[in-house]
């Protein structure tokens, strides 16, 4: 992994009194600035070690509550050394931590919290520089949507996967095989005892799930933007080349913060474009169109929806990693070459000549070789022959609707059936098993109030468990509906981010338990086989539910957050346009 400058074309560098720092540092004669070199010298430091340097912040989601994250206190040491190394003048910040594992109800009510921080601590510190310490689902975006409106020169590192699991002979892969055994155990063929053997077996290490969940969708996102080192993305966690492409980001970053290369210049069309591509070849989440149409909105970019299907039908799906593919995981494609072998194969669908933090996108892939066709397939043996993700449209989303179609039963791509409707997670949670709802395998489960304002947050819900009794038939897929997430780990016939959501009165809040529900991933449609003059009675009848949130970031959260088809970013900060710097003298 290299820190080597990039190859775009000579950019002016910066002279030392051009650094954004030199405002709080060396504007001689002022009593602000005595005053700040001052109180460097009561953190132990001489004007030398920080005064004509770049001062690179070094943004670190690093928690004891973060499984993740839990290396990222010695990954920053790493790239301190490299600031230092590099004539830099390193900073640490700690930042908030998102724990997919922990934060409730879900951490993408606050995904938007973590980006109005990254944002306003870069604006508001004299800082020249960033190095966004990430990679747990959400915080991925969201540091770099604040580093992106803050426009401050930035490397993204990547927390990098965990190793993988291990069980009797089976290679466990975090999140897919927990939904997998779980099930098994609700169907009676897992005993409690082995249940336990394997919540010690499934997760063995620091660092992210190790599928092509979200985590790994989106630093591979990063890194097919142009924000990261190239082949940083696929790392694991705890090999010691994560530590080496740590100190090599902290070196990039100095180089960055001479020349003022910020990420709107990095961020363009033809970067959201390929990170577009790249998420669908790799069988990514669902979840990073989400957060993609968000971060391209904090530049203007305007990627919508009908964008992702229409870039999916002529992107093969290369990844054979789970679960949108059957057998590997992180490791394997790492091993195999990682995101610049995986890119060297659609090299036709990208934009090889724009900018990245490290050179032209197209010289990081240059010369990279795949060496396992298993794990990233030619384009002549595919793991399916177009982008694994799907947007629909039909009177239940007039919006917009995902499904990640390569993770679930093809007999259920084009299913009608009844629906049995939920209200809330809770009470499904509680009923799902009860006989006399009279689920079958036909049955279409809905679950409403789980979006962006009815979640709050819109947890990763849309996975809904099938019932114990359909699970001892051997039923392992059925057609589910709801405006909440999924994990990106997840898999099954999930109709997801249903826009608008039904806490605002979406389509969703008017269905009834007994409905037809009509799903057609082929023709793109979701339809509720309902009558219009049906249709306009119920929402006649319908109220919306009273505000439950009146009071500090859930009162701004309610107040400002858009639908999934937009973002789900807060309407006051979707869009392009830096703040001034604040007077520093």
């Amino acid at each position: 992994m290299s820190g080597a400058a990039p190859r775009t074309g000579p950019r002016p560098r910066l002279r030392p009194e051009q650094l954004r720092s030199h405002q709080w540092y060396g504007t001689e004669g002022q009593l602000r600035t005595w005053s700040h070199n001052a109180r460097m010298r009561q953190l132990g430091y001489e004007a030398e070690e920080y005064r004509g340097r770049p001062v690179v912040a070094v943004l670190n989601t690093w928690s004891d509550i973060n499984p993740c994250h839990v290396h990222l206190r010695d990954r920053a040491e790493a790239v301190k050394r490299g600031v230092w190394q590099a004539g830099g003048f390193p900073l640490e910040f700690p930042v908030a931590t998102l724990s997919e594992t922990y934060q409730k109800p879900t951490p993408m009510l606050y995904r938007n919290l973590l980006a109005m921080e990254t944002e306003e601590l870069l604006r508001s510190y004299p800082v020249d520089a960033a190095v966004l310490l990430g990679g747990c689902d959400k915080s991925t975006p969201a540091l770099l949507m604040g580093a992106t409106s803050a426009d401050v020169p930035s490397v993204f590192v990547p927390a990098g996967p965990m190793l993988p699991g291990h069980w009797r002979g089976e290679t466990l892969g975090s999140g897919t095989d927990m939904w997998k055994y779980w099930d098994e155990h609700r169907a009676g063929n897992l005993t409690d005892c082995e249940l336990r053997e394997l919540q010690g077996a499934l997760a063995r290490s620091p660092g992210h799930c190790m599928t092509m969940g979200t985590a790994s969708t989106m630093t591979a996102a990063a890194e097919a933007l142009g924000m990261t080192l190239p082949g940083a993305s696929s790392i694991p966690a705890v090999d010691s080349g994560h530590e080496r492409m740590a100190a090599a980001s902290g070196r990039r970053a100095v180089d960055l913060a001479w020349t003022a290369l910020g990420p709107g210049e990095i961020l363009t069309a033809d970067a959201f474009a390929d990170a577009v591509t790249t998420v669908l070849g790799l069988g990514g989440s669902t979840n990073a169109v989400i957060h993609l149409i968000a971060m391209a909105g904090r530049v203007g970019v305007p990627l919508a929806l009908d964008d992702f299907d229409r870039i999916a039908r002529g992107v093969p799906v290369l990844a054979n990693v789970r679960p949108g593919g059957r057998t590997h995981l992180m490791e394997d494609f790492h091993f195999a070459g990682g995101l610049p072998a995986f890119l060297s194969r659609i090299t036709d669908l990208l934009h090889l000549r724009r900018p990245t933090v490290n050179g032209l996108f197209g010289d990081q892939i240059e010369g990279a070789a795949v060496h396992d066709d298993d794990v990233i397939r030619p384009r002549t043996n595919p793991v399916a022959a177009e982008g694994g993700v799907a947007v629909l449209r039909g009177n239940l989303c007039p919006d917009g609707a995902v499904i990640k179609h390569i993770a679930a039963e093809p007999r259920l791509l084009r299913h009608t059936g009844p629906a049995v409707v939920f209200d809330d997670y809770k009470t499904m949670q509680r009923t799902i098993d009860d006989p006399g709802l009279g689920i079958t395998a036909d049955s279409v489960l809905v679950l409403r109030n789980s979006g962006p304002k009815g979640g709050p947050g819109m947890p990763e819900y849309g996975m809904l468990p099938i019932p114990r009794h359909l699970l001892k038939q051997g039923v392992r897929d059925m057609v589910r509906i709801s405006d909440a997430r999924m994990s990106g780990t997840s898999y099954g016939a999930c109709v997801l981010h249903i826009a608008p959501e039904s806490y605002v009165g979406g389509p969703l809040a008017l269905v009834r338990t007994g409905d037809l529900v009509t799903l057609d991933v082929a023709a793109r449609t979701l339809r509720l086989d309902v009558d219009e003059d049906e249709l306009a009675r119920r929402r006649a009848g319908w109220s919306p539910p009273p505000v439950r949130t009146r009071r500090g970031y859930g009162a701004l959260y309610d107040d400002q957050i858009t639908q999934a088809d937009t973002g789900c970013d807060f309407a006051f900060l979707a869009g392009p346009g830096k703040v001034p710097d604040p007077y520093a003298g």
